[in-house]
């Protein structure tokens, strides 16, 4: 009987839909475990092969954790708000919502597929109003609280209104922009707005003027991960820095505790150190300099307070707010260009060009807090206005980007460390002692900060001071496909409406482009255009909506718990089911996401903890991050062929588009100007046909002949297809009905084969998974060649989960002989055959040391041993032509969580009723591995001679009676008697002559 995947797997997955074989119960007396995987954005071109990587490990452990008894929930849904689809609506003027219901039935259908063990009556999309909904509710709790430092967690804002009501603000400990102090007496006489306005400088989200990522080509703010080399990574458009109101979060509230609960986590040390680094912790001081002729101080963070004797002069960031009024007359001029081109850069641009040094002097000046001496203020975009102050006191002799700014501009350097020589470049280490430096002399820089700090707060010029490099996360979008704010402006004040007026719902809009003055898309709707869920309009007494949407990241930082009570037209969760269900148990995804989504969704976390909505304040319990799968990107040699006669009137026509081409195949190679002798005919039909459509096309160009021969622009990096080569072998026609390489039909495109007529590709190499390179895998061809089991059990197969590693389709073939030989030990010919005897000890060895291995790999998360496991597994059993059904049962349930369809039918074709998914787990007997009996290798002089089987339970003496006494030895021996006899035990002989 063959093996049918495609009937097997279509029975199996109706079966699992229709029984509902993997709901989760949010009551049950086994044990909980919660698997899940970062959900996937559904782009256009679907799943290619690397993105299951994550999620058949994550469904191996889900089915595993069943077969071990517990009550597993494995969800999935879709991350369906995004920049892509909105792009897609602005060159189209299709709705959004349209695409990505597209985009999801097709991720859905390669997820299905695949066969995995989702609960996906619990299924989520970030862009349905009844999830977003409770984005906006979140968001309203936040914007609705404030951070009190005292009890170290979010309070609600109605309790510290009462208390500036109370008590004014001088005492109130609260993470807060708020500097202006008041009376109880004083806030009473606020205006509405000037409490607003207040209380703004609290919430932990809030409305302030921000530097932002801008870019114009695409009309919104990006984050910084979403930008790349100094462009946004969607469409490659250029970003400056902008200065916007924008919503913020007020994450920096949490840093501390984002830092101190990474211990209590089983993360990678890397997304820990990458998270550390991100929030960035440092202690120092803050130190102000004022401002010659001016009333205004410039405050710097410094971590090296030891150093202020070394201060030559300041640099503040391009953007900074003192940059206007410091600036003389003399310098506005340039100092404006140099604005404009710090503008151009990215954040990432800045910080990460060391070696560029670049600047402009202000002819300000600020006054040293000590020496009194004046300090030239400059300008230079190595300086952030989002890090810090947006100050740095530059000390040329204790940091390398300050010296080389020195060296640049001529600018004199003061020494400051006794017996080390800066005349090559700083000195940034703490040993030795300090010089020039005052009262601090003599000590060394470890010491000194400590006594700097103590005497900046004695002369009151500055603090001590704990500073992280986190920044409060930007929270608006100019985008319209996103989640509306929840909020309307009255008088310039932003209000949240009630809870019972959520979901507030995208309103329809002309165009989804933002409006002539500059406005975000949603700006486009009138105010009667915003509906309630039932398509009521929206009753507000304000001005107008807020016109930005939300970040990506909003929908995403809480999706894990939704998962819990998905249906839940009340709560975001209950607490009961976030009770029952807790941290996510093991969470798969890219280690890409460290410093962006993983952060945004352990404060929001935090946050609804200590609002006392759910008991954890870590989402993730267990985090693995997996490798990527890459792509091979194939290469073919092009000649764009350019006559001479072109080139000598020094440039191409604009009607001439290189459409004549020579293709080369991998062993043909040679100068092009070796081609006449090469190719004669070829040559001079090639040239013929280049030279009449030229003279056709432009008949009063300067004339060429034969003999002047061509020119070629080698392309050297010409990808092509993936689909249309095998192995080596490149094949032109399947390659041609790709649009893009439709020229290979032309006449005016001629092709140099092999001998044998073969054409093969030039290189290849080993890249990321993308359509620009060609080199996409996509699941939907194997699934339908091999078989999901077949493509489950190849993607764990290929290595470690954590590594990356390059796809390729050589191997599956062994994977699938392996499943064909396996369903063999089920049959005889075209009969299903098993046996009911007991079985023989050989195939319970077998099967005990692959229920330990996979027990003991799986626990550890190495998936791709558990696949070679089973090979020789099955190779073995094969051997012993076992066909017990006692074996073959447990080997079955050890297969489920890889190949779950084949699985499923021969489970069933036992005699089971039940899914294969109820089975228990076998457990390991290791009484079954041990040996009744070994076989020695019995060795004369060092040379093995025969080989000879003895009970294990003898003694090393009985062990050499035995071999003495056998009628082999005596051949060796020759009547002699054994020098030496050495014997191992369950090892080797060796007699000694």
């Amino acid at each position: 009987m063959d093996y049918n995947h495609l009937e097997i797997e279509n029975k199996w997955r109706s079966y699992w839909a229709e029984n509902k074989t993997f709901k989760a119960q949010d009551k049950s007396e086994k044990p909980k475990f919660y698997g899940l995987d970062m959900f996937p954005y559904p782009s256009g071109a679907g799943l290619h092969v690397g993105h299951p990587l994550g999620y058949i490990a994550s469904d191996i452990y889900a089915r595993y954790m069943r077969h071990k008894g517990y009550n597993v929930l494995h969800p999935m849904g879709y991350d369906s708000f995004g920049l892509p689809a909105e792009q897609y609506a602005i060159q189209t003027g299709q709705h959004p919502a349209i695409t990505t219901k597209t985009n999801v039935d097709r991720y859905r259908d390669q997820l299905d597929k695949i066969g995995f063990s989702f609960d996906w009556d619990r299924e989520v999309r970030t862009s349905d109003p009844s999830y977003y909904k409770w984005t906006q509710w979140i968001f309203k709790q936040l914007f609705n609280s404030w951070y009190n430092k005292e009890t170290n967690k979010a309070e609600a804002i109605d309790e510290l209104i009462a208390y500036f009501e109370a008590n004014g603000n001088a005492n109130i400990k609260a993470e807060t922009e708020q500097e202006t102090i008041f009376t109880a007496e004083e806030w009473q006489n606020f205006s509405e707005k000037e409490k607003q306005d207040i209380l703004m400088n609290y919430r932990l989200t809030y409305l302030s003027d921000s530097w932002v990522n801008w870019c114009p080509a695409l009309g919104t703010v990006l984050a910084n991960d979403e930008i790349k080399d100094g462009v946004s990574e969607r469409g490659g458009h250029p970003v400056e820095r902008k200065l916007m109101r924008q919503w913020s979060m007020r994450i920096t509230a949490y840093a501390n505790r984002l830092i101190q609960d990474l211990d209590t986590v089983d993360w990678n040390d890397s997304i820990k150190e990458q998270q550390k680094n991100w929030i960035g912790k440092s202690k120092g001081a803050s130190v102000f300099f004022k401002v010659e002729g001016h009333e205004a101080k410039v405050e710097v963070f410094t971590t090296r307070p030891d150093t202020i004797f070394g201060v030559n002069f300041l640099v503040l960031a391009p953007e900074h707010e003192l940059v206007a009024s410091i600036t003389t007359d003399e310098y506005k001029t340039a100092v404006e260009a140099y604005q404009q081109q710090a503008k151009a850069k990215s954040e990432r641009d800045r910080q990460a060009n060391v070696k560029e040094v670049s600047g402009q002097f202000t002819g300000g000046y600020a006054i040293h807090p000590f020496t009194g001496e004046k300090v030239a203020v400059w300008i230079g975009d190595y300086v952030l206005a989002s890090y810090g102050t947006g100050a740095v006191m530059a000390v040329p002799a204790g940091d390398q980007r300050d010296w080389s700014f020195a060296r640049h501009f001529g600018i004199d350097i003061i020494n400051i460390f006794k017996d080390e020589d800066i005349s090559e470049g700083a000195y940034d280490g703490k040993a030795g002692e300090l010089i020039n430096s005052d009262f601090l002399n003599g000590l060394s820089p470890k010491k000194a900060i400590g006594e700097a700090i103590k005497a900046i707060q004695d002369k009151g010029v500055g603090k001590g001071k704990t500073q992280f490099r986190l920044r409060d996360a930007i929270f608006s979008r100019q985008r319209y496909w996103g989640e509306p704010f929840p909020i309307y402006y009255k008088d310039d004040v932003p209000y949240a409406f009630q809870d019972d007026e959520l979901p507030i719902v995208l309103p329809p809009v002309d165009k989804y482009l933002p409006t002539e003055d500059g406005e975000p898309p949603l700006a486009r709707a009138n105010n009667e255009d915003w509906k309630t869920k039932t398509g009521e309009p929206l009753a507000f007494d304000g001005d107008r909506m807020e016109y930005n949407t939300m970040p990506g990241w909003a929908g995403s930082s809480w999706y894990y718990l939704r998962y819990m009570d998905p249906n839940n037209e009340n709560e975001f969760v209950s607490k009961e089911k976030a009770d029952y269900w807790g941290q996510v148990d093991l969470y798969i995804g890219g280690a890409e996401h460290a410093t962006g989504h993983l952060l945004y969704s352990r404060f929001w976390c935090k946050f609804l903890f200590d609002k006392g909505y759910i008991s954890f304040n870590e989402p993730f319990k267990k985090m693995i991050n997996q490798g990527m799968i890459l792509g091979v990107s194939n290469f073919i040699k092009i000649y764009n062929l350019i006559p001479k006669f072109i080139a000598d009137i020094n440039e191409i026509p604009y009607n001439y588009n290189n459409k004549y081409k020579l293709i080369l195949s991998k062993n043909i190679d040679f100068e092009l100007k070796d081609f006449p002798k090469l190719y004669p005919e070829l040559y001079k039909k090639i040239y013929s046909r280049i030279y009449s459509d030229f003279k056709r096309l432009n008949p009063h160009a300067v004339n060429g002949s034969i003999e002047e021969g061509l020119y070629g622009t080698f392309q050297s990096s010409f990808r092509i297809d993936i689909n249309a080569v095998d192995g080596e072998k490149v094949d032109l026609d399947i390659l041609s009905r790709n649009a893009s390489f439709s020229f290979l039909k032309d006449e005016e495109c001629y092709v140099l084969a092999e001998e044998d007529g073969s054409f093969l590709i030039s290189s290849s190499e080993i890249e990321k998974m993308s359509k620009s390179k060609y080199n996409v895998q996509t699941p939907d061809e194997l699934v339908e060649k091999y078989g999901a089991d077949t493509l489950r059990c190849y993607e764990m197969f290929l290595g470690p989960l954590e590594q990356a590693k390059p796809w390729d389709t050589k191997g599956i073939n062994g994977v699938s002989n392996f499943l064909r030989k396996l369903w063999r030990l089920f049959h005889e010919g075209e009969t299903f055959a098993v046996s009911t005897g007991e079985p023989n000890k050989k195939s319970l060895k077998t099967l005990h040391t692959l229920i330990k291995k996979a027990t003991d790999d799986i626990e550890r998360y190495s998936f791709n041993t558990v696949v070679s496991g089973m090979m020789i597994a099955v190779n073995e059993l094969t051997d012993q032509k076992c066909n017990n059904k006692a074996v073959l049962s447990d080997l079955l349930i050890i297969l489920s969580p890889y190949a779950p369809h084949l699985a499923e039918e021969l489970w069933q074709k036992l005699g089971n009723t039940e899914s294969i998914s109820k089975a228990t787990w076998p457990v390991f007997n290791p009484s079954f591995l041990e040996e009744d009996a070994f076989e020695y290798p019995v060795s004369f002089n060092g040379k093995m001679r025969f080989k000879i089987e003895l009970p294990t339970n003898l003694s090393k003496e009985d062990i050499e009676k035995e071999v003495l006494a056998a009628e082999q030895s005596a051949k060796y021996l020759e009547g002699k008697a054994p020098k030496k006899v050495i014997v191992v035990p369950k090892k080797i002989v060796n007699i000694v002559v």
